[in-house]
């Protein structure tokens, strides 16, 4: 069960310190709100296109289906756009009555295609960018030929729909460690420019939820912390990084998802912050993003009744979506809807309706709704019943070309094939992800000055803990490759599964044992580390996702956290562990019971 009691504390705490802050209406965005992404920008932020008049009459040629179809931003199945794999097409026709991703766009006037791993968009570089091609080609060819707005969810860290070659940098809440808005804009640069190179233009990052919650099933790590003004300057730098590449960033999930213990994706989530407590915590990061220009933000399946009391979720509640988000803090760019096949937006209201609860609420991109033909029909049918007029229909439609203008679509739709082998996992790129995640490894205790390990007389070490499934793309399993890199340094470690490593820990100088999302009370992680520790074998805790998990352990002779367990990160920690670097990262958040935050140790202090 939750602990209760350490999630008020910590509430209570974030709080305290939103409102010490100085200016809590300020944002906090620092110097990353002077960088020279802004030249790469030229059309300035939403609701200031020059060009809105030309983008008016292509509206106005627009029938209203197509007009409809530019709302949704679908899933298609399959690698190709015309000849997808036959379980892929079987899939499509299933769910949509054709069998290509190209018969979808071109019969539902689609405004854009979100791609995701399991739906096989995203085998390699360079067959994501003919994928992207092929769409575009025929966005540009059929109906009213506007391009597409191809997404995904490139967060990096726990999620990225796109792995290797792709350059893969730690997530949100390891930038947070770092503290570094210098290395979070680059690696939003860098990232945007490798997903602008495949065809892809709107990334749904960052993440500007403020994770005060450790029970928090579904942000945690992907929050930059539980600081708010140290959120919102993060948030800012990447939303500059991103857009300063030419990909739209998507701050998510208004008004904020962060203290939450229900994940949106099953159920319904409860956010219980007062309005003044929201306006200290949740708030900063998304105004941050909305001043440093930002082209779309995501809305959260959540209810929030110090907000909107009518038990609505937040996607389809007018007093957020136009109250808030567009009036309190004039935003004027795209709001794009999280999934719509999500559990959290489906309990209240059916497929029919929430689409067009969506639009009356003031969203305007429609994202994978479960039932495509019902959804387009529903919101035909809500125009032709006058429950939606079609001016309300052509705001949210004038509001995604101009975001799409601004993003060059209208200049240059295709990637280029030629360019995208070389642009994509650049050794450049991978030496840069490198050099960021050597800044997020926090060294939580170490209280015997066990650490940094000694490689030259090459020790043996043992490497044990929960494997879980790497991020996409990566070389894991985690505890293979923390052996492997450590091997590389000059140690002799072995990696074994946790039904071997007590039995395997003697005559080891160390026993490194990772752990993932710990648990409060016994269990299996708590058991492995109690009976490590009896071996009398010094034992490092690798915290390799939630640094909340040493209050839920015994104490160990070092413990570190590393807040993901892609590749990145593991090198990072085992150069930290043999001293080929040194530990810098501090806490963006406090692990209740054991460590405030901003807690960070290096060597010699």
């Amino acid at each position: 069960m939750p602990n209760h009691a350490s999630r008020r504390n910590l509430l209570a705490a974030a709080v305290a310190v939103a409102a010490t802050a100085a200016g809590a209406a300020a944002t906090a965005s620092g110097p990353a709100h002077t960088t020279t992404d802004d030249a790469l920008n030229p059309d300035g932020p939403p609701g200031r296109h020059p060009d809105r008049a030309r983008l008016r009459r292509a509206v106005d040629r627009m029938s209203l289906a197509e007009k409809v179809g530019q709302l949704f931003v679908s899933r298609a199945y399959g690698h190709s756009a015309t000849d997808p794999d036959p379980a892929d097409a079987e899939q499509n026709h299933a769910a949509f009555g054709v069998r290509t991703a190209a018969e979808l766009v071109s019969r539902y006037h689609l405004g854009g295609i979100v791609y995701f791993a399991w739906a096989h968009n995203t085998r390699t570089p360079q067959q994501i960018a003919a994928l992207s091609a092929g769409l575009q080609q025929t966005a540009l060819t059929t109906g009213a030929r506007i391009p597409l707005l191809l997404s995904t969810d490139q967060e990096h860290g726990a999620v990225a729909r796109i792995g290797r070659p792709a350059t893969l940098f730690p997530g949100a809440m390891a930038l947070g460690a770092s503290g570094s808005a210098t290395d979070a804009r680059r690696a939003a640069r860098i990232a945007g420019t490798e997903l602008a190179a495949m065809g892809i233009r709107q990334d749904y990052a960052p993440v500007a939820d403020v994770n005060v919650n450790p029970a928090n099933p579904v942000i945690g790590v992907r929050s930059f912390g539980s600081d708010p003004r140290a959120a919102a300057e993060l948030v800012a730098a990447q939303v500059r990084g991103y857009q300063g590449a030419g990909v739209a960033a998507t701050a998510k999930h208004f008004p904020g998802h962060g203290d939450t213990e229900t994940d949106s994706h099953v159920g319904l989530p409860v956010m219980r912050h007062t309005r003044a407590a929201w306006e200290e915590l949740d708030e900063p990061p998304f105004r941050a993003a909305v001043e440093a220009g930002v082209d779309a933000i995501m809305t959260a399946h959540i209810v929030f009744p110090a907000l909107d009391p009518s038990g609505d979720p937040a996607t389809l509640s007018r007093p957020i979506v136009t109250g808030i988000l567009r009036e309190r803090l004039g935003f004027q760019g795209v709001v794009v809807t999280d999934a719509l096949d999500m559990a959290g937006v489906r309990q209240k209201y059916g497929d029919d309706r929430v689409p067009v609860l969506a639009l009356l609420a003031g969203c305007d991109q429609l994202l994978n709704p479960p039932d495509l033909p019902l959804a387009h029909r529903s919101v035909l049918a809500a125009v032709a019943s006058g429950e939606l007029t079609e001016e309300r229909v052509e705001e949210s439609v004038l509001r995604i070309l101009e975001l799409k203008s601004r993003r060059g679509l209208f200049d240059e739709a295709y990637p280029s094939a030629a360019t995208v082998g070389a642009v994509v996992g650049a050794r450049d790129h991978l030496d840069a992800a490198d050099r960021i995640a050597a800044a997020t490894t926090t060294l939580l205790a170490d209280p015997g000055k066990l650490l940094p390990i000694d490689a030259k007389p090459a020790p043996r070490l043992l490497v044990t803990g929960t494997d879980p499934v790497s991020p996409t793309g990566t070389t894991g399993p985690p505890t293979v490759v923390l052996a492997r890199e450590l091997t590389t340094l000059g140690c002799r470690a072995t990696a074994v599964p946790p039904s071997r490593a007590v039995a395997a820990a003697p005559g080891h100088a160390v026993v490194l044992v990772c752990t993932y999302n710990v648990p409060e009370g016994d269990g299996p992680q708590r058991t492995l580390v109690t009976e490590l520790i009896a071996t009398g074998v010094p034992v490092v805790l690798v915290a390799l996702r939630n640094p909340y998990d040493p209050a839920r352990l015994p104490a160990c002779a070092a413990e570190l956290a590393t807040y993901s367990w892609g590749d990145a990160e593991m090198r990072a920690a085992a150069r930290v562990l043999t001293g080929a670097a040194r530990p810098s990262g501090r806490l963006p958040v406090p692990v209740p019971g054991r460590y405030p935050l901003g807690h960070g140790l290096s060597y010699g202090s």
